[in-house]
């Protein structure tokens, strides 16, 4: 298959100091009520990347829940591959790839997991086929068959068919505290624009960087 002769001109915006909001979740929620507005699937989706013991990275793609100054909130099973490196070591990055509005955000930072009172308030609200997924899969393990899994779901269905569902203590969510935000805007003649957030004692520094 010859891959090197597909390409496109990126030309539909640019991305200039005077542009930029001094906040980067400021800046990060403009662009991402954009990609909302645009109606582009998944406008959350977001690609989580972990590094294991041996220093292999691995990514995954997961749903960012929340953001605020606080940093950005995923969940997860807490025995899921992505949960245990994380565990041994906290240092995170997210991508965010709104290719079709030709921007990229690229996060990078530890996490700190969330109280039991922000998990159980999240698991309570998800639909309640998510929640019996939840006890149902035991994510990152060998299985079988797809068959297994269902025979799974269909005994967690049938144990709680009446009354509310409990939020189990294998699963939780993560607050991403980001270091460093990069924006990516792309440009004519891969000449992008790159403005990089960096946290400092006094704030945000911005800067752009060379594409």
């Amino acid at each position: 298959m010859e891959l090197s002769n597909l390409r496109r001109e990126y030309c539909q915006g640019n991305l200039s100091e005077s542009d930029v909001n001094p906040n980067p979740f400021l800046q990060f929620e403009s662009w991402l009520q954009q990609v909302i507005e645009a109606k582009l699937p998944d406008p959350t989706a977001m690609v989580v990347a972990t590094v294991d013991a041996t220093g292999q990275p691995s990514q995954r793609i997961v749903l960012l829940k929340n953001c605020d100054e606080n940093g950005f909130v995923f969940f997860t099973n807490l025995g899921s591959r992505k949960a245990q490196e994380l565990k041994n070591n906290p240092k995170i990055s997210l991508h965010f790839p709104w290719h079709i509005l030709e921007r990229q955000v690229i996060v990078y930072g530890e996490v700190e997991p969330l109280s039991t009172k922000e998990n159980m308030a999240y698991f309570l609200s998800r639909p309640k086929e998510s929640q019996l997924a939840a006890y149902a899969s035991h994510q990152s393990q060998p299985i079988k068959s797809r068959e297994l899994l269902m025979q799974g779901f269909a005994r967690m269905k049938d144990k709680f068919l009446k009354g509310e569902i409990p939020a189990p203590d294998f699963w939780g969510g993560f607050r991403v505290k980001p270091i460093k935000i990069e924006f990516w805007q792309g440009g004519e003649h891969r000449l992008h624009d790159r403005m990089l957030y960096t946290k400092t004692p006094q704030g945000w520094s911005i800067e752009r960087l060379a594409p």
